[in-house]
């Protein structure tokens, strides 16, 4: 009990599964986003400060000399001391021949790993004395060449900045995007947990709607206020609310039933064994105990009726274990003509099985309709007179299959055939016969479970009555349950 009891306490509600999972994902999907916006800041970040630079590079570029045979920078420093001011930072510059002979400003400032290309500008990363510095390069064709070269040297211009300026303000962005996706995550998550808990609001109203009821009420549930995503759920508490409905129905009934037709049966016994038990002459003794037995085995079979037509009726709802397989109706009637052939003999009827068929397969219960067909040989028995005929034959007609019963007996009147399916209604033939008016009612609930009909008629040229159960074959030749 303590096992079970921990079990429940650590099963996760909806709500705290959907919070669980939503909220990390939440936080996952922002620091993923912030790592791509310091990607991107620090892309922009270059890009705006190594503007300044090239425009330093240009500026510088415009303003070198040959003409005197050597090299020469007038050096516009209203210039570089913006350039300073903008940087927030060290500066520095180098012009230098390629070969290195020739250089001006800030000596080994750091080359880039390959070669430049003439007239392109190239930023890097780089450090200068132990500092780090962002630089632009730039190399050209120096014209005219310095001290006799030919004229394909070259000239390196360099400008160089320390990163103290754009790493500052890249880290001021970066904690003002930290600020602004927590707070972002933090009123999501409010958000969130607070629409998780208004979505689940109409089911926490269900929970409190069903346990408010009691044991006897099997209203269906209103399903008008809960989100769609439950509605096929609430749709299939219904479903069983009403399969649940009617099975307690049916028990009722069968309680009605088993009480209202079993009370005067019981009520008579006890009469004639109160009789025998005052009776000294033996014979009028036996005459009770034949009686008794009479009743007793009235009373058994409209016991045992009862109990068929009950599991007919759970099977018609559902809840029964009675499973549906591929049979054989040809060896299907066959058992049941053989089972009631000692009650056809004492009669000295004329009792027989015809079909055509060796073989007529079919989806169905084979207990249920072994059922079916019991009761109508055994009606068709008890109504027929001594020495007449009986007939259970099976075919196929019109692409149905067709279990027909055919007797010898008073038939039925057109009234009594338009309710044969009623419970213990007995027709004008059957007053004076034993029996319980359940035969004909089994029979036609079996045929409905089946997809099927019950069909009663006079046989013409009569007398007598044919009872044929009729089941659309095509529904099921194929294996499939109805």
């Amino acid at each position: 009990m303590t096992g079970h009891r921990g079990n429940r306490a650590r099963r996760r509600s909806l709500k705290s599964t959907l919070l669980w999972w939503m909220l990390p994902a939440l936080a996952m999907v922002a620091a993923g986003g912030l790592w791509l916006s310091v990607r991107l800041l620090d892309d922009l970040a270059n890009a705006a400060y190594d503007r300044s630079l090239a425009g330093a590079l240009r500026a510088i570029d415009l303003n070198i000399s040959t003409d005197s045979g050597g090299l020469a920078v007038e050096l516009p420093y209203r210039l570089l001391q913006f350039f300073e001011l903008t940087a927030s930072g060290n500066v520095y510059f180098r012009v230098a021949t390629e070969d290195g002979l020739a250089e001006i400003g800030n000596p080994d400032l750091p080359l880039p790993d390959h070669p430049l290309r003439s007239g392109r500008a190239e930023f890097y990363n780089a450090e200068y004395f132990g500092e780090p510095v962002r630089v632009g390069a730039m190399a050209r064709r120096l014209e005219p060449p310095l001290y006799g070269a030919n004229e394909g040297q070259r000239i390196v211009i360099q400008v160089a900045e320390s990163v103290r300026s754009r790493l500052g303000f890249t880290r001021t962005v970066i904690m003002r995007a930290i600020e602004r996706d927590a707070l972002q995550i933090l009123l999501s998550a409010l958000l969130l947990t607070a629409g998780v808990i208004i979505a689940l609001r109409p089911l926490v109203r269900l929970s409190e709607e069903i346990n408010a009821r009691g044991p006897e009420d099997l209203r269906p549930v209103d399903d008008s206020e809960v989100p769609s995503e439950v509605q096929p759920l609430v749709a299939a508490i219904n479903r069983h609310i009403a399969r649940h409905e009617a099975q307690a129905k049916a028990q009722r009934q069968f309680l009605d039933d088993a009480s209202h037709q079993l009370r005067t049966p019981l009520t008579v016994l006890k009469t004639q064994v109160d009789f025998a038990l005052r009776e000294s002459d033996p014979q009028a003794v036996r005459q009770a105990l034949q009686a008794m037995h009479t009743g007793i085995d009235r009373s058994i079979r409209m016991a045992n009726q009862m109990l068929a037509l009950a599991r007919v009726h759970d099977a018609s709802l559902g809840e029964s274990s009675v499973p549906f397989a591929r049979i054989d109706l040809v060896e299907l009637a066959g058992e049941c003509v053989r089972s009631l052939l000692p009650a056809a003999r004492a009669k000295r009827l004329d009792y027989g099985f015809d079909t055509r068929a060796e073989r007529l397969p079919f989806f169905g219960s084979a207990f249920l309709l072994r059922e079916a067909l019991v009761n109508l040989l055994d009606n068709a028995i008890r109504y027929s007179p001594e020495g007449s005929v009986v007939t259970l034959s099976v075919g196929v007609e019109d692409d149905c299959a067709v279990l027909r019963v055919e007797d010898s007996g008073p038939g039925m009147s057109a009234s009594d055939i338009e309710r044969a399916g009623v419970r213990f209604r007995r027709g004008q033939a059957g007053k004076d016969k034993p029996g319980a008016g359940l035969g004909l009612a089994i029979a036609e609930r079996i045929a409905k479970l089946h997809k099927g009909q019950l069909v009663l008629e006079n046989r013409d040229p009569g007398p007598g009555l044919r009872a044929s159960l009729v089941f659309p074959r095509s529904k099921y030749q194929n294996g499939v349950s109805p």
